[in-house]
């Protein structure tokens, strides 16, 4: 398996670098990568001990740094050490300064401004992570959205992904020979959706996670008929209670969440 380190640099809190390299890391699922990540970066010495870092793991280098001397020192460093760096936010700024006529403010994290929306999305955060993977079931009734489905489906980044967007997200896994929670199949405000996937790619990604982890591969969680027929029975399940179904097989996180959204719209929308 091809690998790669990601140094991740940001002068704020590096949510703009994470949501760009999972988009574009998607689209190598076959490679292994190792991120070493440093935020609130907004000094001199702090590049400084930065590039030695990176001195002494080489890999590709992103990052979004406002202020020119820093920008400019990263990327010196970088080719100093003949390593690829991207900017990703400078020359857009400088583009877009550029067609206004208007001169921009180079303020560090001045892209998190912490107003309604901003704590809205911390909220969600806050439900998701307390309702991954079945948790808090007792008010699961109070999400907006529940994702259903077997493991590694991608239910818990998809709804990490939705917190940002101000979405309550919960997810609940499909676990062979354990019913349904009752308090999934009687709730009543959240949208219910299941996840799918291609069995065989399924099989795919539970080997190399089992590979990971250092576990023995010897079981039903990888053997092909065990893991079609949890499929059909998830499928089964989505059936009976009339829950729309997502085939996540060829789909980013980012993707499934739009298709998401797209639903959960449009029931708010039938509601009004």
């Amino acid at each position: 398996m091809t690998s790669l380190i990601l140094h991740k640099i940001s002068d704020s809190t590096g949510e703009t670098l994470d949501v760009v390299a999972r988009a574009c890391l998607v689209q190598f699922p076959d490679v292994e990568v190792i991120e070493k990540r440093w935020t609130m970066v907004r000094g001199s010495v702090q590049i400084d001990e930065i590039l030695a870092e990176i001195a002494e793991n080489p890999g590709f280098v992103i990052f979004t740094l406002v202020d020119d001397d820093l920008s400019g020192q990263i990327t010196h460093g970088c080719k100093k050490l003949k390593v690829p760096c991207i900017d990703l936010l400078n020359p857009v700024l400088g583009q877009l300064g550029n067609y206004l006529g208007v001169e921009r403010e180079h303020r560090p994290g001045s892209q998190h401004v912490m107003d309604a929306d901003y704590f809205s999305k911390i909220a969600a955060l806050h439900f998701v992570l307390a309702h991954d993977d079945g948790q808090s079931m007792h008010d699961i009734d109070d999400a907006d959205v529940v994702l259903v489905g077997v493991s590694r489906t991608t239910k818990t980044p998809t709804c990490i992904y939705l917190a940002n967007r101000g979405i309550k997200a919960a997810n609940v896994p499909i676990v062979p020979g354990v019913p349904m929670a009752e308090n999934i199949l009687k709730a009543e405000r959240p949208l219910v959706l299941g996840l799918t996937k291609d069995p065989r790619r399924l099989v795919q990604i539970r080997k190399q996670r089992l590979k990971m982890q250092g576990m023995a591969e010897d079981t039903d969680y990888i053997d092909p008929d065990a893991v079609a027929q949890e499929i059909r029975e998830a499928k089964r399940l989505y059936s009976e209670h009339n829950w729309p179904v997502i085939d996540v097989t060829r789909k980013s996180v980012e993707e499934t969440a739009a298709t998401i959204l797209h639903l959960y719209n449009d029931r708010i929308d039938m509601a009004s």
